[in-house]
């Protein structure tokens, strides 16, 4: 099976300190992060936003998958995930992930959206990998 590999390198200590990201895709390949873009809204990213567009990217995979499994031939999937850092004690915790699924399934019919739907959500790898409330809200466009 395939391993993904990613760096992280932070220079300074605590709250001044300075961070940055790299992926061995390039896709992120220095990007800035710390305390600044975590919790000030400063430009870069964070570990909660990676998480974020890990989770909607592998729940959408999967979704996709088994709408294809299950007969349907085209589509349009759309999906964000909220991901909810909390304070835990004297530090913090992700406490939840929210899938919301924008989908334009020709054909498809809202239970059997919502039965695939729910099924992927709870077996993709990043939903099984989390240690959080996973919620799923979806909606059926045509």
């Amino acid at each position: 099976m395939p391993t993904s590999t990613a760096s992280a390198r932070y220079e300074g200590l605590g709250k001044p300190g300075k961070g940055s990201i790299s992926t061995a895709s390039g896709v992120l390949h220095d990007q800035p992060y710390g305390f600044g873009t975590r919790f000030e809204g400063k430009p870069g990213t964070n570990p909660e936003e990676l998480i974020a567009a890990a989770h909607a990217a592998c729940f959408t995979m999967a979704t996709s998958f088994a709408l294809a499994k299950a007969g349907h031939a085209d589509g349009t999937l759309d999906t964000t995930a909220k991901v909810t850092l909390e304070a835990d004690g004297d530090g913090f915790k992700v406490t939840r992930s929210a899938l919301a699924l924008k989908a334009n399934v020709p054909g498809i019919t809202e239970s059997d959206l919502a039965r695939i739907a729910d099924e992927a959500k709870a077996n993709c790898p990043i939903s099984r990998l989390l240690n959080c409330e996973v919620t799923l809200e979806r909606t059926l466009e045509s």
